[in-house]
């Protein structure tokens, strides 16, 4: 496999009546990140049910792991991200394909 591509994925923990807040802040940092090197394309995705434990996930795709950590480690998404940590719990990963099905 040549593509050396990655998918970050980042389950986050909120209560429900905080989600519209974190989509906020969740845009501005978007906006950072998707002028970074490297970045492909990101959705965030949003529980059906506010009981859900996760209500939000996030799933982005970078060309490397090198190119998602530079990103990440921008001053300025740190901070955004610091504030986002107040109300919500994240458990983010990288990842890469190992197996799919049309």
């Amino acid at each position: 496999m040549t593509d050396q591509a990655v998918t970050f994925i980042n389950v986050i923990e909120i209560s429900a009546d905080q989600v519209d807040e974190f989509i906020e802040q969740w845009r501005e940092r978007v906006a950072l990140m998707s002028a970074a090197p490297g970045f492909r394309d990101v959705r965030l995705h949003r529980a059906l049910l506010p009981d859900a434990r996760f209500q939000l996930v996030n799933i982005a795709h970078w060309d490397s792991v090198e190119a998602c950590e530079a990103a990440g480690a921008n001053p300025t998404v740190l901070a955004s991200v610091s504030q986002a940590e107040r109300i919500a719990s994240a458990s983010p990963g990288l990842y890469q394909v190992v197996a799919e099905c049309p």
